[in-house]
């Protein structure tokens, strides 16, 4: 496990805490345990300041600025998942871009990498793989259809997403196209390895030291929850719908885990003042 970089370690911190401030001392507290300087997190701060991905909540702390607020929505809300679903009717979700480009911000289909980053990201959020160029899908099996996931996506930063649709009778040439964009036995091998990994993990933590249990629970909670918010969350026959909520099943079960143990870190070290007399709370992954 690669440990994190400032950048990601803060703002997970901050969308953990849903809208909590994280002051600077807790920020280099966390930090430390990940052998991350502290000129590394002042460094850190000011640049995700200056790109509107944090703001100042008060002196000496921070919460989650505009940049980042469709963001925050919409990975904070990874535990309400399967109740998106809707049955599959074979049904498609397809979005066309403005100029076939996918859309963007401010409904520009270019822009610079930045948007282009968003963009990616926000289709990766959604769960759109790209058919054809400029042609992104995805089945129609989530709750509120085309609408939904059009609001959705302007959340994630895209002003005007572009043509959005739903369809079915398509030929049977790119019904075979769609279904192959994901690979099953890939998806579902993933889902069980994983399940079988974070089970491992929970059956070991009592054996390991609280910070070592701390730094792990982080890493592998954090890559866990990125999972599932980055899942397609596809019905069958795309996926074998028992073997995904088994890993969504653990990684609830490893997210309560690992708030124990960082409860449990924040409890050891409560009466260790940091600076001025400020507290370490917990960094719960995903409160």
């Amino acid at each position: 496990m690669q440990r994190p970089t400032p950048k990601k370690l803060i703002l997970g911190l901050l969308l953990a805490g849903r809208g909590t401030p994280l002051s600077v001392r807790d920020a280099i507290r966390a930090c430390a345990l990940f052998d991350l300087t502290e000129n590394n997190v002042r460094v850190t701060l000011v640049r995700l300041s200056a790109e509107g991905l944090i703001c100042s909540a008060e002196r000496g702390s921070y919460q989650l600025g505009p940049a980042a607020e469709g963001m925050a929505d919409d990975i904070g809300s990874w535990r309400e998942a399967p109740a998106r679903l809707r049955p599959w009717e074979g049904r498609w979700l397809l979005l066309l871009g403005r100029n076939g480009k996918g859309g963007g911000n401010g409904g520009n289909g270019g822009g610079g990498r930045r948007a282009q980053r968003e963009r990616a990201r926000a289709y990766g959020l959604t769960g759109l793989r790209e058919l054809e160029p400029g042609l992104y899908v995805r089945p129609d099996n989530l709750a509120g259809g085309a609408q939904a996931l059009r609001q959705r996506l302007r959340g994630l930063g895209l002003a005007e997403p572009g043509l959005l649709c739903s369809a079915q009778d398509l030929d049977e040439a790119r019904e075979q196209a769609l279904h192959a964009l994901w690979d099953r036995s890939e998806l579902d091998a993933t889902y069980r390895r994983e399940t079988t990994r974070l089970q491992a993990w929970m059956e070991r933590r009592a054996t390991l030291e609280l910070e070592t249990a701390a730094r792990e629970s982080y890493l592998l909670g954090a890559e866990a929850i990125r999972r599932v918010v980055f899942d397609p969350w596809l019905p069958e026959p795309l996926v074998d719908p028992a073997a995904r909520q088994s890993y969504f099943d653990a990684v609830l079960a490893f997210d309560a885990a690992g708030q124990q143990v960082w409860q449990q870190l924040y409890d050891r070290d409560a009466a260790m003042p940091v600076g001025g007399g400020e507290r370490l709370g917990p960094p719960l992954l995903g409160r």
